[in-house]
């Protein structure tokens, strides 16, 4: 029984010890990466407060992606006025299809809950390409604007699906308006058009929410790969 008691002790002091050397991480590269803590990101940058106590500030061009509270955020390409740039976009769902949101309540201005977690275990950093994120091509905002450019108490988060190998990311923002809700069902009829079943249900959809693609994206994944 004694013995039991100390085994079930120290496994609680070593997942302890784990959890309070866990810590976020920038990925600049395959195989380099700079652990810390993550200060908070605006989508064009973010800070990584690093173990000696200094702050640096990575712009989304120079590095691949970032790990925050368990999340991964990766640098993406898209186009504006003619010109490309990069952003941050977290990874919400990952696969055949992946699907990305970009601003929400996740600026310096209100970061979240701290979840600690130790990117090197289940995440391989260091190993090569733990996310498995296809780069593909830019996105264009099509007259919707610089979302970043509005006061931050009107900003929310914007969605985006993206099918590598197939053409740019697509923005597919859930609202009320029948014609956003039909823009939205020909993209997602577009993207799974390998599935029947899917889009047969899609067709049948008279309104999307988050929760919804969300879904639908992870249906879509869960059988092709």
């Amino acid at each position: 029984m004694k013995l039991i008691k100390y085994v079930s002790t120290l496994v609680l002091f070593s997942l302890l010890a784990l959890a309070a050397s866990a810590q976020d991480a920038v990925v600049i590269d395959t195989g380099n990466f700079v652990r810390g803590t993550i200060q908070g990101t605006d989508f064009l940058t973010v800070g990584l407060k690093k173990d000696d106590g200094t702050v640096e500030k990575y712009n989304a061009k120079d590095i691949k992606e970032f790990l925050w509270n368990g999340e991964t955020f990766v640098s993406k390409p898209f186009v504006t006025n003619k010109k490309t740039d990069y952003r941050f976009f977290k990874l919400v769902e990952t696969g055949a299809l992946n699907l990305y949101s970009m601003g929400g309540n996740t600026g310096v201005e209100k970061p979240k809950r701290r979840v600690h977690f130790s990117p090197s275990i289940g995440l391989g950093i260091g190993t090569g390409g733990y996310s498995g994120v296809g780069i593909g091509g830019g996105v264009s905002f099509g007259g919707r604007g610089d979302d970043d450019d509005r006061p931050r108490r009107e900003r929310r988060a914007l969605y985006y699906i993206e099918k590598p190998g197939t053409g740019e990311m697509l923005e597919i923002t859930p609202d009320n308006s029948d014609t956003n809700t039909q823009y939205i069902k020909n993209t997602l009829i577009e993207k799974m058009s390998d599935d029947k079943d899917l889009t047969e249900r899609i067709k049948g959809i008279e309104y999307f929410d988050v929760k919804s693609i969300v879904s639908l994206v992870k249906n879509y994944n869960s059988v092709h790969q």
